[in-house]
């Protein structure tokens, strides 16, 4: 905030602006950069939106492709899906589990999760849509086995679920392979972050910390959207995001004006549709107003300078006030508070002249409603 005092002169204020900017530039300026699929993560002025897309399509690899469609139109700069060894990832008592109940793709865990899972030959078509459309696609790996694969198809950047921020083997085998890591960090504490941070960084600097909290829906109240300037100041050298799974889009806005310069939304055609993620996920009319509104924010924040713009010229006309003859005057009339109206519209003097006004006297007569101006003052 800039301070105000009545003292100041115009050396003061340019002196503190000159100086509030340059720090502002240097913050710009030592901002850490990470590039994903060429595009640099660094711009305090624009946000980098993910559509997580997960399994809402639901195991239909058409789905999945009008799904990197929509979220094109929304204007979002990346799609992401989860990739999962169900055999390997799962003990065998989770595995074989019953799951048999309205958003179930099969009657245990493991049928469930394998009827959603995309193997080679889908990534291979939906990289080609990816391509053939201009938007980044990229993965979540839940394993090493995952990490492989995803390598072998030479993914631009991996994402680390929440799930996975204890794992230091396989933060570290992901780090190796060099590419940008986004670190989910819903379900831990600040230690828990921190140990994620040593093990990733000394290997990788590519790292984009999330805040997020691990509920699906996230309730408003449990966002914390304060961790965000927490991990800015501790992490100067990660860029900082938001995974949001809260309903709305608000809240989303609210943390990249915290300081996230990443958010990741969970996206669907229907929120009715059949699986957990679709109730709390974005459908395009969603999508598509947050990253309007993100891609507002800068523009909006505007300019510190306080002063009339052009376009409120017109209404302020109308609605403005200004001095004028409250009744016929004659020249001579020494002016009385009876004598001077307040009207408008504002293309006279402003009411604040009220008291430079009074006790003068006309020059001319005036008719009623007749702008008093200081030249017919004596």
């Amino acid at each position: 905030m800039i301070p105000c005092h009545a003292r100041w002169g115009y050396k003061e204020v340019l002196f503190f602006k000159t100086t509030l900017e340059s720090g502002r530039n240097k913050e710009r300026n030592s901002m850490k950069t990470i590039w994903v699929n060429g595009v640099p993560i660094n711009d305090p002025n624009r946000c980098y939106v993910v559509a997580e897309i997960g399994h809402n399509h639901q195991g239909d690899l058409k789905k999945a492709k009008e799904m990197f469609h929509v979220a094109k139109w929304c204007g979002v700069d990346a799609v992401k899906l989860q990739k999962r060894n169900n055999r390997k990832l799962y003990t065998r008592e989770l595995y074989d589990a019953p799951y048999d109940h309205e958003n179930s793709f099969g009657k245990t865990y493991g049928a469930h999760r394998e009827a959603l899972e995309f193997g080679r030959e889908e990534y291979l078509e939906l990289q080609e849509t990816a391509r053939e459309i201009g938007i980044t696609f990229f993965s979540t790996a839940f394993d090493f086995e995952s990490i492989d694969f995803l390598m072998d198809l030479d993914m631009p950047a991996f994402k680390i679920a929440s799930g996975d921020l204890k794992n230091t083997p396989l933060q570290k085998y992901m780090a190796e392979f060099g590419k940008p890591i986004f670190l989910s960090t819903g379900g831990g504490t600040l230690d828990d972050v921190k140990r994620a941070y040593d093990t990733i960084m000394p290997i990788n600097p590519e790292l984009c910390i999330m805040q997020c909290t691990a509920s699906y829906p996230a309730r408003v109240e449990d966002l914390n959207l304060r961790v965000l300037t927490l991990y800015k100041t501790l992490f100067p050298d990660a860029v900082i995001g938001l995974s949001d799974h809260q309903n709305g889009i608000a809240m989303a806005v609210v943390g990249y004006l915290l300081g996230a310069q990443v958010i990741e939304k969970h996206f669907t055609l229907n929120r009715a549709s059949k699986g957990t993620d679709h109730a709390f996920s974005l459908e395009p009319v969603g999508m598509q107003k947050l990253v309007r509104d993100l891609h507002r924010v800068s523009l909006a924040l505007g300019s510190e300078e306080k002063a009339p713009l052009d376009c409120e010229s017109k209404p302020l006309h109308k609605m403005g006030k200004k001095l004028v003859a409250a009744h016929p005057l004659k020249s001579g009339q020494v002016l009385g508070i009876e004598d001077v109206a307040i009207r408008s519209p504002g293309d006279g003097l402003p009411p604040f002249e009220m008291e430079n006004v009074l006790g003068k006297r006309v020059i001319k007569d005036l008719e009623q409603d007749e702008n008093i101006t200081f030249e017919i003052l004596k």
